[in-house]
């Protein structure tokens, strides 16, 4: 319902404005002619308060039916009880004899609820809009038209009005029941400043508090979904845009259903906006109730059920009902608030209690509006006390986030200079510990390098040494050499592509296998991206694999030999098997076994060596990329 006429609400205040400023000048521009010496004479204002009345639907006012004498303003609650329809006011003004023939005439009707057109002499003037469902709805606008100069005459003329109403019983509040109010024929700009007054009152000002209201609400619930914990700033701001849909719903002209349908949903969104208030005074004061909760939860049930089971024909009866037990619920949370306020946030409870107090008198006095205690006042006392106290409780809260804000913003400065302070100590620390573990590293990284040399290239440079063979020599050389140039490409810390990799562990491995005389079978599956290894990876698994094919050269006597390379689930598996004599327990814990194993544990992989005598062996290696 908010969509709708929030359209032209920037609009229409635009236009309001003007109208209210041209009629005042028109006004004043009135009165100073009224004062010239030679100015011709004005129409003064005449009052109508008396007519004859006629139910009828007809397009004219019904000659020959019979009419009732009645006295406006004219409510159908007390003359014409129960009824929904339309009625025909005739009445009859005189125009004065020496009025002037260039004076600009109008008729102002303060309400005319739900709609209204006019005859003069029996010519329609005036229309405020459709008379068949849905009814134009113009109850609380006030009706201004200006009287065709050509169709006035002098002396007595006849004016009929006829009025599409409700009764009270089919409408959800006092407002919204038929009903015709005074109606006053005079000169135009002076009827036209009075209803330009009540017009902005009525009107304007609801549109304007409404725009208020929606910025309010936003800004309330953008600070709300910020501060998660603080719930009570987007229940207000819930409650500001509630009550700008439910207002402007209200004043809305034209609404694409029935009158019964907008009266029932008007009628049952009263209990959304008491469950709103209620949330947020008692989250406000830090309180809160599953079982309150769920007594308002049942309340959006049990309104709305309860109307449609009453029908149209009982909506009053049972809303106002229903509008006392809302209110009464309101003001015991705003007592529990209040109570909770002036222990915990004695600074907010003078602010609190104030807007509390106009809120229940204003609440008060549309409750006796609804049960007929007392007339409806001409402007609505909750259209002007709600978003004034919206407004400043709205304003408040956002002073008191600002207010944190700004403390907690001092609260990061001075946290924020005890960072640096301890930033720098730290870095100093750092700097120090850094120092020290480099050093740590370095020993550790001499010492491994120490080891491999040791281990690899200076056992195969002593074997050259003590051979007795000399055709093993170049072998034993070239061997040395490649372990040499191993140790020196890991030292250069150059990552290397396991698809290059692959190729240089397939090239020496096949040309070891061939040169031994057993039959090589390298297979590998190509990878879409091929993954990168450190120079320490490449390293050790470069080793691990030399280790497997000397093994099977030196010790297996096999025939074939099958190396498989395969990346899985961000592995890599590496597997040699041989068709030879096997190995037994004793060659198992070999040094050559214990040091592939040793070098597979510093990758966090694992080597695994399985063999049966005269069934081969097969050498499993699992690491992580």
């Amino acid at each position: 319902m908010l969509a709708g006429p929030l359209v032209n609400v920037a609009k229409k205040l635009a236009h309001h404005g003007r109208a209210l400023g041209l009629a005042l000048v028109a006004t004043a521009a009135a009165l100073t002619a009224g004062t010239l010496e030679g100015a011709p004479a004005t129409q003064p204002t005449i009052v109508i308060d008396q007519a004859l009345s006629s139910v009828s639907d007809s397009d004219r006012f019904p000659a020959d039916a019979a009419t009732v004498p009645v006295a406006l303003p004219d409510h159908w609650a007390a003359s014409h009880r129960g009824f929904t329809g339309s009625v025909w006011y005739r009445t009859r003004f005189t125009l004065a004899p020496d009025a002037s023939a260039e004076q600009l005439y109008g008729l102002y009707v303060e309400r005319a609820c739900s709609n209204l057109q006019v005859r003069l002499n029996g010519f329609l003037v005036f229309s405020g809009g459709r008379t068949a469902e849905p009814v134009t709805r113009n109850c609380s606008r006030p009706q201004f038209m200006t009287m065709p100069t050509a169709l006035l005459r002098q002396g007595a003329n006849s004016l009929d009005l006829r009025l599409q109403g409700y009764a009270l019983d089919r409408v959800g509040s006092v407002e919204a029941a038929a009903g015709l109010s005074k109606v006053e024929f005079g000169n135009q700009s002076q009827l036209r400043s009075s209803h330009a007054a009540r017009y902005f009152w009525g009107v304007t000002w609801n549109d304007a508090t409404s725009l208020l209201l929606i910025g309010f609400g936003c800004v309330l619930l953008a600070v709300g979904w910020l501060n998660r914990r603080e719930v009570y700033f987007a229940y207000l701001g819930w409650l500001c845009l509630a009550w700008v849909a439910v207002s402007l719903s209200t004043l809305a002209r034209e609404m694409p259903w029935q009158n019964d349908v907008t009266e029932f949903m008007l009628a049952s969104s009263w209990a959304l906006l008491l469950a709103l208030a209620v949330q947020f005074f008692l989250s406000y004061a830090g309180l809160r109730s599953r079982t309150i909760e769920t007594l308002i939860a049942l309340q959006w049930v049990l309104m709305p059920v309860s109307l449609v089971l009453v029908g149209p024909e009982r909506l009053f009866a049972i809303a106002r009902s229903w509008y006392v037990v809302l209110a009464l619920e309101l003001i015991a949370a705003m007592a529990i608030y209040l109570s909770a306020t002036r222990r915990q946030r004695p600074q907010d409870f003078w602010l609190m209690a104030a807007v509390a107090a106009a809120g229940s008198a204003a609440l008060l006095v549309e409750l006796a509006v609804q049960w007929q205690l007392i007339e409806p006042p001409e402007l609505s006392a909750a259209r002007f006390v709600v978003p004034v106290a919206f407004a400043a409780v709205g304003a408040r809260l956002l002073l008191m986030f600002a207010r944190a804000l700004r403390a907690t913003e001092e609260d990061r400065n001075r946290v924020v200079g005890q960072l640096h302070r301890l930033t720098a100590e730290m870095q100093t620390r750092v700097e120090q510990l850094t120092a020290q573990r480099v050093g740590q590293f370095t020993e550790l990284e001499r010492k491994r390098i120490a080891a491999d040399l040791h281990d690899d290239l200076g056992a195969k440079l002593l074997t050259i040494v003590h051979t007795a063979d000399p055709e093993r020599l170049p072998q034993l050389a070239r061997e040395a050499l490649e372990e040499m140039r191993l140790s020196v490409r890991g030292l250069a810390g150059k990552a290397v592509r396991l698809e290059d990799a692959l190729a240089d562990w397939r090239a020496e491995t096949i040309g070891r296998l061939e040169q031994a005389g057993i039959q090589p079978r390298w297979d590998n599956q190509p990878e879409a991206e091929s993954p990168v290894l450190t120079a320490r990876t490449y390293m050790q698994l470069t080793r691990i694999l030399r280790e497997s094919i000397s093994n099977v050269i030196k010790h297996s006597a096999a025939r074939h030999c099958e190396v498989s390379c395969t990346v899985h689930d961000g592995n890599l598996l590496l597997k040699v098997r041989d068709d030879g004599r096997g190995i037994d327990r004793e060659l198992n814990r070999g040094q050559g076994v214990s040091s592939m194993k040793r070098r597979a544990k510093r990758l966090s992989g694992q080597c695994l060596v399985e063999s049966r005598p005269g069934h081969g062996v097969v050498i499993s290696l699992t690491v992580p990329l």
